[in-house]
């Protein structure tokens, strides 16, 4: 099969040990593919992707975790505005704790046994996928994931986050109240690296978030945040570039994640920040390269 032949989606559906499904509650009221209803991770093919490249990206996009998967069945979907697709769905095994796992998109993820499935507002396409698996599962064995006896391995989240200053002030952006991570509160212009370098993903982030463009060469890492929500939830590094030099104003790009940018004093920041952002600029303040939060 060629890369045009491919569906366009890609998903992924993961189970754990006990029979439940990973399910993804997604966004109501916005335009997107089945608002409100719980569906499993997954999203469109980019570029010149194979699907199993998509659903690896969009699943470590989603959710930060690389699991051993393989193809299931191809499933028919319709779009916002109706029209028709397909979607690849792989199939893959996972033991971990879902209220861990970051939701930079939708609202949540929760696990969920086939008893309880009928009982909720489900994605059609989804609905069909894990009825299709709960008739298989008898005599179809999952693909388990491997892990070295006594190893503490984690899998770490990692985040590139970007300082400018100018005058002695600090751009930060004003998140989206329905946000699902930190809402009506202020943060660095940041995103979740993908198949991309750390420098890649910023110079990116800051063009489609904010309208700015930098050159890689203008950038220099000037802070590391190790940190965890809750001792055992999952480990996230935020990487911090200062850009010495960049174009353009910034300006809403996304409005569904920021409202607006502003400018604030590195000794004056506003109250509602992100933790770790403040603790960040403090550091960057003093001279200190490292951040550890929540261990």
């Amino acid at each position: 099969m060629t890369v045009s032949d491919d569906p366009r989606g890609a998903a992924a559906l993961l189970v754990d040990s006990r029979g439940r499904y990973l399910l993804h509650l997604r966004d109501a009221n916005k335009k997107i593919c089945d608002p409100g209803t719980w569906s499993i991770p997954g999203g469109d093919r980019e570029g010149t992707e194979t699907s199993r490249e998509a659903v690896e990206r969009e699943l470590l996009e989603e959710t930060g975790l690389v699991v051993p998967l393989e193809e299931f069945t191809v499933v028919d979907s319709l779009g916002p505005d109706g029209t028709k697709g397909r979607i690849r769905v792989y199939l893959g095994t996972w033991d971990g704790n879902a209220d861990e796992l970051p939701c930079p998109e939708g609202i949540m993820f929760r696990h969920f046994d086939a008893a309880t499935v009928p009982y909720l507002t489900m994605c059609p396409w989804t609905k069909e996928v894990i009825d299709l698996h709960q008739a298989q599962a008898p005599t179809r064995p999952l693909v388990a994931a491997q892990a070295r006896p006594g190893s503490q391995a984690r899998l770490n989240v990692v985040g590139v986050h970007l300082y400018l200053e100018q005058d002695g002030k600090v751009l930060l952006g004003l998140r989206h109240p329905d946000a699902a991570f930190a809402a009506s509160t202020h943060h660095f212009l940041a995103g979740h690296c993908e198949q991309e370098s750390a420098i890649a993903c910023l110079i990116r982030e800051a063009q489609e978030e904010a309208g700015v463009a930098i050159a890689p060469a203008d950038l220099e890492l000037v802070h590391v945040v190790h940190l965890v929500d809750h001792p055992g939830g999952q480990p996230r590094m935020g990487l911090v570039f200062r850009a010495r030099k960049w174009t353009g104003t910034p300006e809403v790009r996304e409005p569904d994640r920021c409202v607006s940018w502003g400018w604030w004093p590195s000794d004056a920041l506003p109250d509602k920040i992100v933790p770790y952002t403040r603790a960040a600029i403090e550091g960057i303040r003093a001279g200190r390269l490292y951040t550890e939060l929540g261990w």
